[in-house]
């Protein structure tokens, strides 16, 4: 399974919010209106986890996951906040690029292949730069697609 078949275009977002809470609320939203899961629910189900220990991976790369049973298959967002949220990441430096992940309760192979490949598709400081300078949140979808689509050519069939 590929990222952009559950990154839909409307779901990459620019961040507005200050602190993890807000940051959290706002890449629940187009995942709330694109699923009809209430916004809120899913919103403590990320706060929830991260009370459990901070998704923030470092180099400026947060993603943010839980599992819920009222989910519907794997859905997900991206956020870019320009200025940075403390999110307690491992480095010690702020998150400025978010994936959220949510996930079914059963199915946690899928789940834990879409966690590693978002990752992966961070793990090059280029792509990382790239998306942190994009104009809007079109170019940043066309380039975390056309980094997918890459990643998928490498793997093996």
């Amino acid at each position: 399974m590929n990222l952009t078949d559950i990154l839909r275009p409307q779901a990459v977002i620019e961040l507005t919010g200050h602190t993890g809470g807000e940051v959290l609320a706002e890449l629940c939203a187009p995942i709330a209106a694109g699923s009809g899961v209430e916004r809120a629910r899913l919103t403590r189900a990320l706060v929830e986890r991260e009370g459990l220990g901070s998704t923030g991976i470092g180099n400026g790369i947060a993603i943010p996951h839980a599992r819920l049973s009222i989910v519907p298959g794997l859905l997900a967002s991206f956020g870019r906040s320009q200025e940075g949220i403390d999110f307690h990441s491992i480095d010690g430096k702020p998150a400025h690029l978010f994936f959220a992940l949510f996930a079914p309760e059963q199915g946690a192979g899928a789940y834990l292949k879409m966690l590693a490949r978002m990752s992966l598709i961070f793990k090059s400081r280029a792509v990382r730069e790239s998306v942190a300078s994009a104009p809007d949140a079109a170019e940043i979808y066309r380039l975390i697609a056309g980094e997918d689509a890459m990643h998928s050519l490498l793997q093996p069939a």
